[in-house]
């Protein structure tokens, strides 16, 4: 048993069938938010109703129990880079090709797997399969990252990220300077329409499409390059990544988003080296602040760039002094 937590309905949410809403909220699978629907644990409005049930701006959607199953992942001894620890949280600089949670293609040699070994009991924490993990990297994403310790902490964390209180910034180096010094990327995400390992920017109205705001902000021109912090609003999958490519600049090293990336065959030698060792995107989740889910206390975090992006960076301005 878990304190209740309580969503309400959005306009942008009105018209969603519950379950979707309440996976989307609670961070749980569709199947998962169903069963505890079926068992009475998630209340709309104080009572319960179908899975197919249609939500209205303004109700309040009511989860009163988790329902967690055994994630059967063994503990594995990985290092975990761990920024800050208490008895409710972990802040972790996550390093490049670690993926956080085990799925196809990836059973073991998580972070979640890191994270079992290194805290008791955690299996109960959140989703089934994710136990402890707030919100994500990619694979290939390099930065700051949050795991829950206790469940009151995972839902506190998670209404945080819900009110948009919970802030994370992240740093990248981008192809091409843009002609703005700071813009809002305003552009709805889903699953791309014939290749459902990518995301792409849907037209408003598709009826995969979620809302998806990133805010841009330009820190130094360094053509070919730019370096620039990007601020999730919203965090759909691979949202920066997406919206950077969307408007021309996509992120350098990313070897799935790349639309608009120049030829590298033209760049100089040294450069190229530099970004043939990034091993993935130069994307950075640098900055992260939120209440402690105990004390209301406000925390802050930066983590440093990993050595290959700050030594391709250090090769751009090398060559603009």
């Amino acid at each position: 048993m878990v304190p209740p937590v309580d969503h309400v309905v959005t306009e942008e949410d009105a018209g969603s069938r519950l379950d979707v809403f309440a996976a989307r909220c609670l961070q749980l699978s569709r199947s998962r938010a169903g069963r505890l629907i079926d068992a009475g644990s998630l209340l709309c409005n104080g009572v319960p109703v179908k899975r197919g049930h249609l939500v209205s701006q303004g109700d309040r959607v009511t989860a009163t129990i988790l329902d967690p199953a055994p994630t059967r992942h063994q503990p594995e001894a990985i290092p975990l880079g761990i920024v800050y620890e208490d008895a409710d949280l972990l802040v972790i600089n996550k390093p490049v090709g670690l993926v956080v949670h085990p799925a196809p293609g990836h059973p073991a040699g998580t972070l979640v797997n890191a994270v079992m070994a290194h805290v008791d009991d955690i299996e109960g924490v959140g989703e089934a399969g994710r136990p402890g993990i707030v919100h994500r990297l990619d694979r290939d994403t390099t930065g700051l990252l949050v795991v829950a310790k206790r469940e009151s902490a995972y839902y506190d964390l998670q209404r945080q990220i819900q009110a948009r209180t919970f802030r994370r910034t992240y740093t990248a180096i981008i192809w091409k300077v843009p002609s703005f010094l700071t813009a809002t990327i305003d552009a709805p995400i889903g699953r791309h329409p014939s290749d459902r390992k990518r995301m792409a920017v849907l037209p408003d109205g598709h009826p995969g499409a979620r809302s998806a705001v990133t805010e841009i902000t330009l820190r130094e021109a360094l053509s070919p390059c730019a370096l620039i912090e990007a601020r999730l609003q919203t965090g759909r999958t691979h949202q920066i990544r997406v919206h950077l490519e969307y408007i021309g600049h996509p992120v350098v090293g990313d070897p799935t988003y790349r639309r608009g990336q120049p030829t590298t065959s033209n760049l100089d030698p040294v450069l190229r080296k530099h970004i043939a060792d990034l091993r993935g995107q130069a994307l950075h989740a640098s900055h992260i602040d939120f209440a402690h889910p105990e004390s209301g206390v406000p925390m802050a975090f930066e983590a440093p760039l990993p050595d290959p992006v700050s030594a391709a960076l250090a090769c751009l301005r090398l060559s603009h002094r």
